[in-house]
């Protein structure tokens, strides 16, 4: 997906079986950040960074939106166990995260797999992507802070 595009329509399940659509979501700004684990160092710090500055998120008037392969029960032992105050979509089929283009090759440890490709998009209230965080772009521990920077701008 490109700056400009529109999001798909459905983008599934969150952690209590709801679904998030883009007709739900309308009218609203979105950031959605999709993350390769939960309960990981790197996807920890970057839910914490999300969380330590959720207000300022939302006085920006974002709401936050995470996904992964996660199952629904893994997502809410992550939000319960972080105290996280957004929903997480269990994609556990890859299929939002192959629309997005987030789900792809990457090397860990030395070897080649498929995996989840950390990236964040900010939707505008039309459902348009307006900034996409590369995966070599975001720091984990200060994500929250790049995305105000980039708001404030």
């Amino acid at each position: 997906m490109n700056i400009g595009d529109k999001m798909p329509s459905i983008l599934g399940l969150d952690q209590n079986g709801n679904e998030i659509t883009l007709e739900g979501l309308a009218g609203k700004k979105v950031i959605l950040y999709a993350y390769p684990k939960d309960n990981t160092s790197g996807c920890t710090a970057e839910a914490c960074s999300l969380k330590e500055h959720y207000d300022e998120l939302q006085q920006a008037g974002y709401i936050v939106v995470g996904v992964s392969k996660d199952s629904a029960a893994s997502h809410q032992k992550f939000i319960d166990k972080y105290e996280l105050p957004f929903p997480l979509i269990a994609d556990t089929d890859t299929t939002l995260l192959q629309q997005l283009g987030a789900w792809g090759e990457k090397t860990m440890c030395g070897r080649k797999c498929m995996g989840t490709l950390r990236t964040t998009w900010l939707i505008n209230e039309q459902g348009e992507i307006e900034k996409i965080f590369s995966p070599k772009e975001i720091k984990t521990k200060i994500h929250a802070e790049q995305i105000l920077d980039y708001i404030k701008k």
